[in-house]
């Protein structure tokens, strides 16, 4: 029996199975995805001469104009976040990504890595908390539109008004007027006459009152809206206290010392307290609130 004539191959054919698609170099195209030894296909299958993307993946996560390299560990972001946000702790920033309101990198190692961009997710996050009350899956959707490239109106910043005409955001330690009150949150004399009387604001002796006394009177008048009358809001005043009474007897040790480091760590000793006690009421109310049916 005479053998079976050999087949005729095209040229750069060689060593591939029929049907497969050639390259210029005449070796077999991957069609499965997988990386090549040059390192230029992707497991998504998208490749490109120089290994990056050769199509478009998707949009790229808000902020675009920021840098997304992942470079600050998690105690640089909150040195940068820590000015701004005096409250903020490690705790936080790491519940913020549970709650998926960023995605640091992870090292090899496992450590977080955060890009300027992520910063700036976490810094928007804060802010809408801080000034607008807004929940958490608020902020999260806000945060997807935003990575969509739908236009999101930014939650307002607490400000008040100078004499001299001037927006400016009120510091640590700042005192302002009942009028700054009144332009800024639109409460009237009346209602801050109420607050007052049930001890959720209390001015100095020259009439000035903290800073903070703007989101307190910010709240009371949502709540206000709801029919949640200052009345109502001195237990949540009276519990307040008492929670700082405790907060105060953990970091007396502290402020005790004549060290000024260890003054500082007391101090933010107390602020870590006081946040994980926020945390605490909040999901001790929303239990009792599921509980009403």
């Amino acid at each position: 029996m005479s053998p079976a004539p050999e087949r005729r191959r095209e040229p750069g054919t060689a060593g591939r199975q029929d049907g497969a698609p050639a390259r210029a170099d005449g070796a077999p195209a991957r069609t499965d995805g997988l990386a090549r030894p040059d390192g230029v296909v992707r497991a998504d299958g998208v490749s490109r001469a120089d290994g990056g993307p050769a199509r478009d993946i998707g949009p790229t996560p808000w902020p675009p104009d920021v840098s997304h390299e992942p470079s600050m560990s998690i105690g640089a972001v909150l040195g940068v976040l820590k000015p701004e946000f005096p409250a903020v702790t490690i705790s936080k920033l790491r519940f913020l990504e549970e709650q998926g309101l960023v995605s640091p990198r992870r090292t090899g190692s496992g450590y977080r890595k955060y890009s300027r961009a992520d910063v700036e997710r976490i810094r928007y996050a804060l802010t809408a908390q801080r000034d607008a009350y807004l929940p958490l899956r608020v902020i999260r959707e806000q945060l997807a539109d935003l990575d969509a490239g739908h236009a999101v109106t930014p939650p307002s910043r607490a400000r008040v008004v100078t004499r001299d005409g001037e927006l400016v955001a009120p510091p640590s330690g700042a005192r302002v007027s009942a009028a700054e009150i009144s332009e800024l949150t639109g409460a009237t004399e009346a209602e801050l006459d109420e607050l007052a009387l049930a001890g959720l604001i209390t001015a100095d002796s020259r009439g000035r009152f903290p800073g903070r006394a703007v989101q307190v009177v910010q709240a009371a008048l949502a709540l206000g809206r709801h029919g949640i009358s200052a009345r109502h809001l001195r237990t949540v005043r009276t519990s307040a206290e008492r929670q700082a009474d405790v907060i105060d007897q953990v970091v007396a040790p502290l402020r005790a010392q004549r060290s000024g480091a260890a003054r500082e760590r007391g101090a933010a000793r107390a602020a870590e307290l006081a946040e994980l006690y926020t945390r605490l009421h909040a999901e001790l109310l929303r239990g009792a609130v599921e509980q009403l049916g």
